[in-house]
């Protein structure tokens, strides 16, 4: 695909959508050549290395060839192939390739509640300004249909442009939690603990043994599974039996004495205690309505 770039007019039903494009790009930035950026852009992007910028809106690049620089009033980050540059809105900044290797980048400018949501500064994926994921085809191949659709500019295109935004950012949180486990024993520990949880929905599990007898610390144990599903292990293996529980009250003739015994509650007042703040309605309505 060939140098371009789009600025874009979302209507109030786009914005209503939750996240909207403003802007995408391609550029193949030329070793020795200078000044970065081009003077083309609209005066709201546009900026020179002395001044920077702020913009209204998030911006990701993803660099994927060549090198350079990324700088906020927190620090200096170097950009190397397989970066992605994250500007958030009201963020004071400026990045630019090195002259001596130029670069490529592929870029979206975006907003709204959900990324404001998902990346604002106390969320728990208020990731850094650059993250060095690599050359990733999933990654790039999100970029280019993202760029197809607004070359095209059919109807409806901003809403399926912003679920690719989505995944892209599903991507980068993913990819960000991988690097804490990738190729660590404690992966290898938390995925045979889930194993162990489904094959036992039934059962009591003493988590403080289970890591005992991996040889780790619980409070260890407890801080990386979370971590890696996003709740505790008690509260993992609380929801296997919640689903499990569901599922027999709407598949089985077993009366909800039996289910809640067969789930691994030794109580029918916890289990319906449980059931209701799982799901929001009693044991007894939902075979109701089953």
């Amino acid at each position: 695909m060939n140098d371009f770039f789009k600025y874009l007019n979302p209507g109030e039903e786009d914005k209503r959508w939750g996240i909207y494009l403003n802007v995408a790009g391609k550029l193949k930035f030329p070793q020795g050549r200078v000044p970065y950026p081009s003077n083309e852009h609209p005066s709201d992007y546009f900026f020179t290395w002395e001044k920077g910028r702020v913009l209204n809106e998030f911006q990701i690049n993803y660099i994927t060839r060549g090198s350079g620089i990324y700088e906020t009033l927190d620090g200096r980050y170097p950009v190397k192939p397989g970066s992605l540059l994250i500007t958030k809105p009201g963020i004071w900044h400026r990045y630019k390739p090195n002259s001596g290797t130029g670069w490529l980048e592929n870029y979206v400018g975006f907003d709204g509640s959900i990324p404001r949501n998902i990346l604002g500064a106390d969320q728990p994926y208020a990731l850094k300004p650059v993250v060095p994921i690599g050359n990733r085809e999933e990654i790039i191949d999100t970029y280019h249909k993202i760029f197809e659709m607004v070359l095209e500019e059919k109807p409806g295109f901003q809403q399926v442009a912003s679920g690719m935004i989505m995944k892209l950012l599903g991507y980068m949180v993913s990819l960000e939690k991988q690097k804490n486990f990738s190729g660590k024993r404690v992966e290898r520990i938390i995925r045979t603990a889930c194993f162990e949880m489904r094959e036992n929905i039934g059962n009591e599990i003493d988590f403080n043994h289970y890591a005992e007898e991996q040889n780790i610390g619980y409070s260890y144990f407890r801080k990386m599974f979370k971590q890696y599903t996003g709740i505790a292990p008690v509260q993992y293996h609380l929801d296997l039996k919640i689903r499990r529980a569901r599922d027999l009250l709407i598949s089985s003739e077993l009366s909800i004495k039996e289910i809640a015994y067969q789930a691994g509650f030794h109580s029918i007042h916890y289990f319906s205690r449980c059931f209701k703040k799982k799901t929001g309605v009693s044991p007894s309505e939902i075979r109701r309505k089953s």
